[in-house]
């Protein structure tokens, strides 16, 4: 699909943004881990939590949605064999955090995905894995998806290289409580560090016993398990980024209801990085308004929410000065290289933008429309259609079915705040 955009100098209006998708992914995954009936209401059911549904499944877990609420029935320790590949869509965190349970619970299985998933390194959970015994065959690209896993994990020590993504600690850290002995996990270049925390949070909820020493350091207790829950799932900061940075650039004065400030989510961070930046911006306990006026570039180390590079680029456009983003190397191993894929795609609008080794620096610019490419990245896709609000004449981003991924109404939701969004199928 096509998403045609003209200037939108202004947004009005209130709105709510989708469920997290990191704490959904990581409610289904615990809920089939758990013997018994599990309650999870206003998840996020897009592309990429689906691939998390459809793998638990595949293992023996009974999910059924009713409205905007999924009863799961857990499979506990005693998973089935998968019939099928696990085709785990274009979903990383899913890939990466049912490698672990698949290891745990000796369960062989082929994991596949889309061209995307099958470009993306798990290449350091894979060697923290098979140090412990589990067998992993990379079946195309080496290190990267299509796979298959066979053998079982039961303990002991493993070291682990985090510096490209949080969900290999992540996956580690809720499998490793079901293993049959004691694990200690030793982790270098600890990033995105809140999604870690936001794991946590959530064996802390279930009870599950651990020692740690900041994020370098883990003792997990064995033979633990998971326990039924009820819980409702927060909007999503990282996909709130995305209207909030649309308002910021425009004359605006948008209220985005339901969001948790307290939250675990380290993309709630974007509040703090634009009023740094000099936005207007008033948090509540349940929400966020912001107005849109001047702002001015800054200096944002964002390895902790590597999600929002896309959409800061653009801010910087927009912002007075030199805006520089850094240390988030990480991004360049997300659905695509964004670091690369946002600068070329911003200059062909005429941005001031260049590439750093781990990030990027961009200065004022004034954008035109033409015709870019998203890439069939659902955060470039975002963040390219708010360049095109601040931009003259008309812009074109192809491949715009890739918000479906996270953001399923995210054309409707900044239609209805005014901006000037038409969704077409492209002619083949």
């Amino acid at each position: 699909m096509e998403l045609i955009i003209e200037k939108t100098d202004k947004l009005q209006g209130e709105i709510i943004v989708p469920s997290s998708k990191s704490h959904t992914i990581r409610a289904v995954i615990t809920a089939s881990l758990a013997k018994g009936r599990s309650k999870i209401i206003n998840p996020l059911i897009s592309d990429d939590t689906k691939a998390a549904i459809n793998a638990c499944k595949a293992l023996g877990a009974t999910i059924e949605q009713r409205g905007s609420i999924l009863f799961i029935e857990g499979f506990g320790i005693n998973p089935e064999t998968p019939e099928n590949v696990l085709d785990m869509l274009n979903s990383g965190t899913s890939t990466n955090l049912i490698m672990g349970i698949l290891a745990a619970l000796g369960i062989e299985a082929e994991i596949t995905g889309d061209s995307s998933l099958r470009s993306r390194p798990v290449t350091a959970l894979a060697e923290a894995l098979t140090g412990l015994g589990l067998s992993i065959e990379f079946l195309d690209n080496h290190g990267c998806p299509p796979l298959r896993i066979s053998g079982r994990i039961k303990g002991g020590k493993i070291n682990i290289d985090a510096g490209k993504s949080s969900q290999y600690v992540s996956s580690l850290l809720l499998a490793c409580p079901l293993l049959e002995q004691e694990t200690v996990i030793s982790v270098e270049n600890p990033a995105e560090l809140p999604y870690i925390e936001m794991t946590l949070k959530w064996l802390d909820d279930h009870g599950i016993i651990y020692e740690r020493n900041g994020f370098t350091w883990f003792r997990m207790s064995p033979n633990q398990s998971y326990r039924p829950f009820e819980k409702t799932i927060p909007a999503d900061w990282s996909s709130a980024t995305f209207p909030i940075c649309a308002a910021a650039v425009t004359s605006s004065d948008v209220l985005i209801k339901g969001i948790d400030i307290n939250d675990i989510q380290g993309d709630k961070a974007i509040a703090e990085y634009l009023k740094n930046m000099g936005a207007d911006i008033e948090t509540g306990n349940d929400s966020l308004r912001i107005k849109g006026r001047s702002i001015h570039g800054t200096e944002l180390d964002i390895n902790s929410t590597p999600d929002a590079l896309p959409a800061l680029s653009v801010v910087g456009c927009y912002a007075e000065g030199r805006t520089k983003l850094i240390n988030v190397s990480q991004a360049r191993v997300k659905e695509t290289d964004r670091i690369s894929v946002m600068a070329h795609e911003l200059a062909k609008m005429g941005a001031d933008i260049a590439e750093l080794p781990d990030g990027l620096t961009i200065g004022k610019s004034s954008l035109k429309g033409t015709h870019v490419n998203g890439h069939n990245d659902h955060r470039v896709v975002m963040a390219l259609s708010i360049a095109a609000l601040i931009a003259d004449d008309k812009t074109i981003i192809d491949t715009a079915e890739a918000v479906a991924v996270t953001y399923p109404d995210y054309v409707e939701t900044m239609q209805n705040l005014g901006a000037k969004f038409k969704l077409i199928q492209e002619v083949t």
